[in-house]
């Protein structure tokens, strides 16, 4: 029975985090059905709840400390934890989880992490010393292999896979489309999902935003819905925008699961997102989007499907937004080709938990 620690940003309400470690579970447990799995989350009773695994709280470093002495691999990921854009202080704790494995005796690898911008020196020094003592590492694009290699990492075993949220299964519609009908909205038009993020004290997307959304309901007699991911932060970000509006529109305010977010995603005939999950759940769920970029990461998951983003948040312009919004919607052969390059990234989602147990089973001999 393999015995893995998962270290990650999980146990804080981020819809794309929790789906990821829901994903990350779902797809070790199909490779090794006996797998024991111990979380390090901000709120370990909350991640035993969902994810049905053992879980200490990440302050705790002697309950850490004790599980890594148990564990057969420490599992770092997946998403955008070495970085210091967001946060210049976040890399320090996950690469210090990783050290602490590497003197504690137990192997390590990154899974499908998103590796940079690493601005600061030090983190940079650090990041290459923790970086050589990998058992191995997955990136989910070409460009995080570059990054590693660019830190100086000389890791045998690098491969490039995919986001491990790509490897969950679309679920049914009729939950989603509940809450949705219970917004109220007028217009019987297309159902347009936006997701927004705060960044930097930035106003010039949000008006943008709401200028856009205005355009859709005037036009088309579009229904449009704000759906935070992020809750509660992107819930007063998407309160902001709509209250920009002139036109009705509605915000979502639940905390929802990773599966009813899935849901209300799924009814929608169109998403615009800032937030790099809530595109891969409308990728997830066949459901056409534009993306709009604030960090590369952005940028590189736009590139793996051979597109772009429709301006950053600094550019983006309402012409611009529309334009793009309205070849989406009646590009059904753009779509098609989406979906045939989603299934080959699927498949390379599913890999990350092959090469965890693989590299686990390393110990072993």
């Amino acid at each position: 029975m393999s015995n893995l620690v998962i270290s990650g940003y999980y146990g804080f309400g981020n819809a794309g985090d929790e789906a990821m470690l829901a994903a990350m579970i779902g797809a070790l447990r199909a490779v090794d059905p006996a797998v024991r799995i111990t979380v390090i989350s901000g709120r370990p009773a909350d991640t035993r709840r969902r994810h049905g695994v053992e879980a200490v709280h990440r302050l705790n470093m002697w309950s850490i400390a004790r599980s890594l002495c148990c564990s057969d691999l420490l599992i770092s990921g997946g998403g955008s934890l070495l970085q210091d854009v967001t946060s210049g202080r976040s890399i320090f704790y996950y690469l210090g989880i990783m050290q602490i494995a590497c003197w504690l005796g137990c192997p390590t690898m990154l899974y499908a992490q998103g590796i940079g911008p690493i601005r600061s020196g030090l983190a940079r020094v650090f990041m290459r010393h923790v970086g050589n003592c990998l058992a191995g590492a997955t990136v989910r694009d070409e460009g995080s292999k570059i990054e590693l290699a660019g830190l100086g990492i000389k890791t045998s075993e690098v491969v490039v896979t995919a986001d491990p949220v790509l490897a969950l299964a679309s679920v049914e519609k009729d939950s989603g489309r509940a809450i949705v009908e219970r917004t109220g909205l007028p217009g019987k038009g297309r159902l347009i999902g936006f997701s927004v993020r705060e960044w930097r004290d930035q106003d010039h997307f949000k008006n943008v935003f709401a200028a856009t959304a205005d355009l859709l309901v005037a036009e088309t007699d579009a229904r449009v819905v704000f759906i935070p991911m992020q809750w509660p932060d992107d819930l007063q970000t998407a309160r902001e925008v709509a209250a920009k509006m002139r036109q009705p529109g509605a915000v979502l305010e639940g905390n929802y699961d990773t599966e009813t977010l899935l849901s209300i995603v799924g009814n929608l005939d169109l998403l615009v997102g800032v937030r790099l999950h809530a595109l891969i759940f409308a990728t997830v769920m066949e459901v056409p989007f534009i993306g709009v970029s604030y960090d590369p990461k952005i940028d590189r998951f736009l590139e793996t499907l051979g597109e772009c983003h429709a301006g950053t948040l600094e550019t983006i312009s309402t012409d611009g937004l529309m334009e793009r919004i309205r070849k989406a919607l009646v590009d059904g052969e753009a779509t098609a080709a989406r979906c045939q390059k989603v299934s080959t990234l699927r498949d390379k989602a599913l890999q990350n938990a092959r090469f965890a147990i693989e590299w686990r089973r390393k110990k072993e001999g």
